[in-house]
């Protein structure tokens, strides 16, 4: 498949829908919280992101399926039929979003037989795209320029490695994670920007042993895997699968240019 066509497309949807996302967050009075089943926040911007996401998705010349997170309820039975879909979180960080930290982003993830090929990536407050597609790099595009990521290299072995850890998920396990590594910098951050760190060299590992939802990760899975690193399975070894009959994500390590 050409890819490039899809991104032409997708670039201007992530930035509507950063714009919606926008309105809503400059507008303190509009952050009307309500929760989902799993009690998460929702907010108004939400709604609104994934209004403009799958309008535009559903607009283009050969529509794909869409999973998003806002209407995930697809049952297994016809979805594990399909080829090619769009994957979709339309604001990854809602708890940042709340905090007014502007650490959230908009997520799109073309999926094919299980595995990311294509994602967008987009920052609404710093106006920062990522962007990748299978076989072709990943590139992070900031006030006009076009810049191509590489994840940093290194071994296990090294000190004073990055590794990067959720704000709100440092639990017991994460923490062991964090323990074999010699002198190790923690780095904060909220949302899919956490790979992105990785992607362009800032950091180097994040152990994510806590839950999370397959849109959570898929748009950014490609952009690091292109840039040069991994999202690897902590059971299997094996990079993270999509389409899963169940959409939760097994614990997994997110890694740079690794290697033994």
């Amino acid at each position: 498949m050409n890819f490039q066509p899809l991104i032409d497309q997708l670039l201007p949807i992530a930035v509507k829908a950063g714009e919606a996302i926008l309105e809503v967050y400059h507008s303190a009075s509009d952050i009307e919280i309500v929760s989902k089943a799993d009690d998460s926040p929702l907010t108004k911007a939400d709604k609104a992101a994934n209004d403009v996401i799958c309008a535009g998705l559903e607009q283009m010349e050969n529509p794909f399926p869409i999973i998003s997170e806002e209407n995930k309820a697809i049952p297994y039975e016809t979805r594990k039929d399909f080829d090619y879909y769009w994957l979709v979180d339309p604001l990854d960080g809602t708890k940042e979003f709340i905090k007014k930290n502007g650490e959230f982003t908009v997520n799109i993830a073309l999926i094919n037989q299980g595995r990311p090929v294509l994602g967008v990536v987009y920052t609404p407050v710093t106006k920062e795209m990522y962007w990748a597609a299978k076989g072709e790099g990943a590139y992070l595009i900031k006030d006009g320029k076009t810049t191509k990521l590489e994840a940093a290299s290194f071994t296990l072995k090294d000190a004073k490695l990055n590794l990067v850890c959720s704000r709100s998920h440092l639990n017991e396990g994460t923490q062991n994670f964090v323990n074999q590594f010699d002198s190790p910098s923690l780095v904060s951050k909220g949302s899919s920007l956490k790979f992105l760190i990785i992607a362009n060299g800032h950091a180097h590992i994040y152990p994510r042993l806590a839950p999370t939802m397959e849109w959570d990760t898929g748009a950014a899975q490609i952009v690091l895997e292109e840039a040069g690193g991994s999202v690897i399975n902590a059971e299997t070894d094996l990079p993270l699968e999509y389409n899963k009959e169940n959409l939760l994500n097994p614990h997994f390590i997110a890694y740079g240019n690794v290697s033994n």
